[in-house]
């Protein structure tokens, strides 16, 4: 649950390349994965419809410059309860972990949020350790340990990275 605007594909990749030279930002758009029609393997990535969400993480704590706080949207409603906020959230960890050198993770949830709060404790290991009445909002973290740096090896062992072209 997020309180920002709906935006269009074009502004969505705007966002993303003023936020690629931003150091303490990171952000992906998720698009479907299925192709555009039966007969093709590709998708276009610039096509509008393809948008389904976003993760992001942010290094935002000046106590902890190696802690991340992750968000993920999947807006597009036929695309929710398929497991793909996992997914992306994985993939988003492990990068997180590999490449830039992240040692904790810290998600704020709106406690009404039930299914996200699923995700990252029972899904990704996450414990809660802080809940706000005033906010109406969950913490919950995540320390990378052993564990989770084995978990993200697994998770981004399907994965292939491809030239981000603008």
């Amino acid at each position: 649950m997020t309180g920002s605007e709906p935006l269009s594909i074009d502004e969505e990749y705007a966002m993303q390349q003023s936020w690629r030279k931003d150091s303490d930002k990171c952000t992906f758009i998720v698009l479907a994965k299925e192709p555009l029609d039966s007969s093709s393997k590709s998708c276009d990535i610039y096509d509008n419809s393809r948008m389904i969400g976003d993760v992001n993480f942010y290094l935002n704590n000046t106590e902890n410059p190696h802690e991340a706080e992750l968000e993920v949207m999947i807006a597009e409603q036929s695309s929710t309860g398929k497991g793909i906020a996992t997914e992306v959230l994985k993939l988003m960890m492990a990068y997180a972990v590999n490449d830039i050198k992240v040692t904790d993770f810290v998600v704020r949830i709106k406690d009404s949020n039930v299914s996200s709060i699923h995700i990252f404790e029972k899904k990704l290991g996450f414990e809660e350790t802080e809940r706000s009445a005033v906010f109406k909002e969950v913490t919950l973290r995540r320390k990378v340990d052993n564990a989770l740096r084995a978990a993200v090896e697994q998770w981004s062992a399907h994965a292939a990275r491809v030239d981000y072209v603008v």
